[in-house]
Formats: C-alpha cells, structure tokens, sequence
C-alpha cells in the first residue's frame, strides 16, 4: 500500500477521546463487526479527526432491508445535526470499521470508501483491529482509495487490458496515511497529575510467551486466501482456454467460407457474408478486482506474521537470556 497521497493529505491527527470511542464500540460488539461517522476538519496537508459516533446496524447474519438503510440515513442526520446544535464540530471526515486480524480488504469497503472519497476529496476510513491490539500493539490505520484505483472502479471494468492501462496492482489500491494521537491540554495536565499517584495496577499480558493462537489463525487465513486466489487463476485460465477456442473456431469458418464463396464466385452465384460476429458472441473476461483483494489481503497477513514472528522472538531471546542468568 503506497503511503503518498496524491492529493496532499499527508497526516491524519486523531483526539484521544475518539480513539477510546471507536475501541469502545468495536470491543463491546465482538465478535460483530462494527462501522461509524468520523467528523473534524481538514487543514492543508492535515485531517483533524475530532469526534464521531457510531452507526446503528444489524449482525452479520441479516441482510440490511431499505427500511434499515433509510432508518440509519435518519439516525445519521439526527446525530449531525445534534452535534450542531451544540456547537461541536459536525462535518464528515470519513468513517471507520472494525476489523478480523487486518481482514478487511473487500468489495464493500471499497465501494463505501468510493462513496465517502467521491463527495469528500480528503475523506478517510480508519480501521481498527481490535484482536491484534490484544497482542500488544495499538492497531488503527488510516486508509484511502488511490487516484489511479478511483479512475479504474469509476471506468466500472476490472479486466487485464483496463488493469495494464491504468497501471494497477494489488499495491495500487488503498494508500495509507499516518496517524498521530494527540490529547488537549487539560486531559494531559490529568495524566501527569494521574501519573504521580501511588495506586497504580499493573498489567504483565505483555510478557506473555505464546505465540501459538496469533500464528496460527494468520496462517489460516493465508491457506485460505491461497486456496481463493488459486480460483481465480483457474476462472481466468479456463477463459482463455474458451477464448483461444473460439478464436479457432473462427479462423476454421472463415477459412470454409472464403472457399464456398471462391465456388460460389466460380459459379457466379451471390457471394455469402463473411462476418463471424452473428455467429460467435464475444466471451466476457472476469473481472480481476477480487484477485488484487486477495493479492493485497495476502501481503497483509504475511506483513502480520513477519512483524509479530519477529517481536516473538525477541521476546523468546529475552527471556532465555535472563533464564540463563539465573
């Protein structure tokens, strides 16, 4: 994923008190996954995220009806215009979502982020993880749909020939802006002052060994990610197979009729047409959207295990080392 922007967002600056919103959301609805309105400004180079709310939605297991669609349209007017009423700040920014171990790279999001970056040239979808932010590390990445990738799913076509003309591979879909945390003065002044009390509880999850759980459902995806893009090769190996079939097919009739109509000639009856198109329907390509997805998902979940196999070892090297001093 490129982390330039091509349209000069260069940070994306988050109040402390939405990031423990959106943690608080996604936490207290797993194993569903979530999504929300982020609101702020945007100045230059830089988006300020400084509030948001969360949307109202259904499980996994139901299909959102219109009726659902036009309730949270109306909720989402309600809170923006509340937020409004009472002077704080109301215009969208973007949106985020919750994630499964950094799987989030699908058709939806792409078309929700289409939709948020074709009205709002500086919107932003902001994911959070909240499983991988159990293993240690706070997991919350800002994302935007590239310009190149914004002209190819406006064009609506997928196929190689459009994917060679605008120049996309599976980097070239989302770029990801860095994000800073920041807290106003007031709320710092009661963290200095928290930090001077004695009553403090302390939390040892991070000097935890096992390495086994997170590995193995990443690996697990991975399989299946693997197993998903050997589909599609094969989609895309069984239609060029057609294609040159066809191709042959063509060639086979063109060459009979040219020599019925050389007969033909011969015998000064009417010529027959020689245009195959009536004959042979042109066969669709598949689309190459949802291999660039997987493609992409892939690099995601190896950049997943390399980090985290390699903290794991660290951590396994420190342990051994104070083990031996003992």
């Amino acid at each position: 994923m490129d982390s330039a922007d091509e349209n000069g967002l260069e940070l994306v600056k988050l109040d402390a008190l939405v990031v423990m919103k959106i943690i608080k959301h996604c936490r207290e609805n797993l194993p569903s996954l979530v999504t929300g309105q982020l609101l702020g400004l945007d100045f230059g180079p830089v988006l300020e995220v400084t509030n948001s709310f969360p949307f109202p939605g259904s499980t996994e297991d139901e299909e959102e009806t219109e009726a659902q669609a036009e309730d949270g349209a109306d909720y989402q007017f309600q809170m923006m215009r509340s937020l409004r009423e009472v002077n704080v700040d109301s215009n969208t920014v973007g949106w985020y979502q919750s994630t499964y171990l950094g799987s989030f790279l699908n058709e939806a999001m792409i078309e929700n982020q289409y939709a948020y970056q074709d009205t709002l040239k500086k919107s932003v979808v902001l994911v959070y993880d909240p499983l991988k932010t159990n293993s240690g590390h706070l997991s919350l990445q800002a994302f935007r749909l590239t310009d190149a990738f914004m002209a190819l799913y406006k064009a609506g076509e997928f196929t190689q020939e459009k994917l060679i003309e605008f120049d996309i591979m599976s980097s070239d879909i989302f770029q990801e802006i860095p994000i800073q945390i920041h807290n106003p003065e007031l709320v710092k002044a009661f963290l200095l002052d928290y930090g001077q009390t004695e009553s403090k509880d302390c939390d040892f999850d991070r000097f935890d060994l096992s390495t086994n759980p997170f590995l193995e459902k990443n690996i697990n995806f991975l399989s299946d990610c693997l197993d998903d893009l050997s589909q599609e090769q094969n989609k895309l190996q069984f239609y060029q197979r057609n294609l040159v079939r066809q191709q042959q097919q063509q060639k086979t009739f063109l060459e009979k009729r040219r020599a019925e109509n050389a007969a033909r000639k011969a015998r000064g009856e009417e010529m027959l047409p020689e245009d195959e198109a009536a004959l042979f329907k042109p066969i669709p390509p598949p689309s190459r959207l949802d291999s660039l997805l997987i493609s992409n998902q892939i690099h995601s979940y190896c950049k997943n295990i390399n980090q985290f196999a390699g903290e794991s070892f660290t951590k396994l090297f420190l342990a051994g080392q104070l083990h031996e001093t003992q």
